[in-house]
């Protein structure tokens, strides 16, 4: 049954309702979830109409105002921008809905944090979701820096610390530290391009990290009940069982597996293709049983009508690749039904990690199949072996009578 014979759009959104049901069907939305999204498009149609407005009125502060009124129509779904992603999406794809807006107060700033992404792109080498992550951390530093012309106002290393410290109160250790990352980035790029008298990223001051200094490995038992929770009879447990050898077997990042395309994977030769940290790009072995995860996931599982080349694609529409969080969400999920607790990704590429050392590879090899840059961000693995490093110890001097 054709959804577009259960929900009748009247109004200016009319002549555009055909074509947006067929978009929703390419996008893999399911037959509820398209009859949901073309009634949510016939109730915005309505209240246009009755507004005396048309699609090219469709500006950010009308689409605000139209979720108003429907909330205070007492609807209870679809009542936040992100419901209507998928409508505005495909309309402004069409030209006939106003492009999303940046407003001129922002502007200066946007101009501003999109030259330093571009720095750390071209530059840095840094991936784009990191780049952009960067970006938006310092973006309100950027706008506090800005004078009413646009034009970077004179810094001192104390403008510096004093924003570093207002902000980092409150936040996790991990989050404050990627702000102090960023920040400096930022003063580095400034002192570059000749924006500051001098080099202003020491003025950021460190960030301490009280949490305890061991990675937080699973046990054995408890890895084989995380993977035991995903139900392999059905596609969504293929995927997230093979998304898990990979973290737990290979220690790859989220990001990883998340970027994972067909591509990468040489059946023939058994070999992985990885693209990291830095944009390097690292050809592993597969094992067997992760490419046996794989392959029965993409025979059985992964949807045929997938929009892009990735690997693990969403469950739900739009049926694009997985992003790193969705990675991170999967193993949540796993771990909450496993009755482990809180678990995310980065704890299975710390199994990796621990089990080979338990196995007795040295730290060297370590640090090839994590492919980490520097010897000493392997080392911190040297602590988990606590056995082995109490014959390092030297004996507690006897008390003296």
């Amino acid at each position: 049954m054709n959804v577009l014979d259960r929900v009748r759009v009247t109004g200016p959104l009319a002549a555009y309702a055909e074509g947006f049901g067929g978009e929703l069907a390419r996008l893999g939305f399911t037959w509820l979830s398209a009859r949901d999204q073309l009634g949510l498009a016939a109730h915005l149609s309505r209240w246009l109409g009755g507004a005396g407005l048309g699609v090219t009125d469709l500006t950010a502060p009308v689409v605000v105002e139209y979720l108003a009124a429907r909330r205070a129509a007492g609807y209870t779904a679809y009542r936040t921008p992100k419901a209507l992603a998928p409508l505005l999406t495909y309309l402004r794809g069409l030209g006939v809905a106003p492009a999303e807006e940046v407003t001129a107060a922002a502007a200066p700033a946007e101009i501003m944090a999109e030259r330093f992404r571009g720095y750390l792109l071209t530059e840095r080498g840094l991936q784009p979701k990191v780049a952009s992550r960067y970006a938006a951390e310092v973006r309100p530093f950027i706008a506090g820096c800005l004078r009413e012309d646009g034009q970077l106002a004179r810094l001192t290393a104390a403008d510096v610390t004093v924003f570093m410290t207002s902000q980092a109160s409150g936040m996790a250790p991990k989050s404050a530290q990627m702000l102090a990352t960023a920040l400096r980035s930022l003063l580095r790029f400034w002192h570059l391009e000749g924006l500051t008298s001098g080099p202003l990223d020491r003025a950021v001051p460190k960030v301490a990290d009280r949490r305890p200094g061991l990675p937080r490995a699973l046990q054995p038992a408890e890895l084989r009940a995380l993977l035991a929770s995903c139900d392999r009879s059905r596609p969504d447990g293929r995927r997230d069982y093979a998304m898990m050898l990979l973290l737990a077997r290979m220690g790859l990042r989220a990001g990883e597996v998340a970027g994972l395309q067909l591509a990468d994977i040489g059946w023939r030769h058994g070999e992985i293709t990885i693209a990291g940290k830095g944009n390097r790009r690292d050809r592993l072995p597969l094992p067997a049983d992760v490419g046996e995860a794989i392959a029965a996931y993409l025979r059985d599982g992964r949807p045929s009508a997938a929009l892009d080349r990735s690997v693990f694609i969403r469950i739900k529409a739009p049926r694009r690749g997985l992003t790193s969080g969705g990675v991170t969400q999967a193993v949540a999920a796993a771990a909450r039904r496993a009755g482990l607790g809180v678990i995310y990704a980065h704890r299975l590429r710390h199994s990796a990690a621990t089990a080979m050392l338990a196995g007795g590879a040295p730290l060297a090899e370590i640090g090839q199949v994590l492919r980490h840059r520097r010897p000493l961000t392997t080392a911190v693995y040297a602590k988990v072996n606590v056995e082995a490093l109490r014959g390092l110890a030297r004996s507690w001097p006897e008390t003296l009578s």
